[in-house]
């Protein structure tokens, strides 16, 4: 019980800190949507080729936010595969917070950050070029443009608290609770999955899970990558207090912090569902995963 008990709270905590970030996210996606020139759309399209350059820069900001809003999104092709992995690749949870408290560290923080957006941007491109190359006989991979109340309303939820113009489009009046209906639902999500994962963290332990890790640098990078692809930011948090304590390599966090997506990774499964979809969500994982190892690997070469 003290153990569920504890695990609920730390859920709570890490949900009520990455609900602000949601809602700032999806208010933006709602002013945008809910413009009468389709502004949104407009923005999507003429940005396409921008994607995983502004996605790597979404990415960093602190908490998981915006890779869950990008997930959402890309469920719903508002953005490119490439677009959606340099989001996930620079997303560093709770690792920045807990670098900034560590002003030894800072130094590594900013290296850690321009390296992310560096390999952000590489790998969100590569995967857009090649799914353009092999897909270029029967129609390029791009964003397919959708409409406002298709972004906002997948669920029909715009009846029920927003007016109408009677065009069938909804007025911008409630811009503000779509944006907090969304956030809300994407919060639940986030909430369940993180109080699952602290239960295991709970009833195993820290140092159960530090032990996992030896000494080799690459047998680091390859753990390590595979607990940043837990989707939660106890990941981050491990990753970054293993490597403040001398437990593992700069190279070795990361990697772990690059194939770690927060709770992008639930959203994704929980939005972007069917069998053919089932299937795209592992291949994203995998590649995720990879994406995540190369980037150790390389950055062990010079630091």
């Amino acid at each position: 019980m003290q153990i569920f008990q504890t695990a609920l709270l730390d859920a709570l905590i890490d949900t009520l800190k990455v609900l602000p970030i949601l809602y700032l996210a999806y208010l933006l996606v709602a002013y945008l949507s809910h413009s009468k020139s389709g502004g949104f759309t407009k923005f999507l399209n003429k940005s396409k080729k921008a994607g995983p350059a502004i996605g790597a820069f979404l990415g960093c900001v602190p908490q998981c936010g915006f890779s869950s809003v990008m997930a959402d999104l890309y469920s719903r092709r508002a953005i490119t595969l490439g677009t959606l992995f340099a989001v996930f690749i620079a997303t560093s949870d709770e690792a920045i917070p807990i670098m900034i408290a560590n002003p030894s560290f800072i130094v590594d923080l900013l290296i850690l950050l321009a390296l992310k957006i560096v390999f952000a941007i590489f790998f969100g491109y590569l995967v857009d070029i090649v799914l353009n190359f092999f897909e270029r006989k029967r129609k390029p991979y791009v964003a397919e443009p959708i409409l406002a109340e298709e972004l906002e309303h997948t669920h029909d939820h715009c009846s029920c608290h927003s007016h109408h113009d009677g065009k069938g489009h909804c007025s911008t009046k409630n811009i503000f609770l779509d944006a907090l209906y969304h956030s809300l639902n994407i919060a639940l999500y986030i909430f369940i999955a993180t109080l699952f994962i602290n239960i295991i963290v709970e009833a195993v332990g820290l140092d159960a899970l530090t032990s996992w890790f030896g000494g080799n640098a690459y047998i680091q990078i390859l753990l390590a990558g595979l607990i940043g692809l837990i989707p939660n930011c106890a990941s981050s948090v491990f990753l970054v207090e293993l490597y403040i304590n001398g437990g593992i390599a700069f190279s070795a966090m990361f990697a772990g912090l690059c194939a770690g997506a927060g709770v992008g990774l639930v959203i994704l499964f929980t939005k972007n569902r069917g069998k053919k979809e089932l299937l795209q969500n592992l291949a994203i994982v995998g590649l995720l995963y990879a994406f995540g190892a190369i980037s150790g690997i390389v950055v062990s070469l010079f630091y």
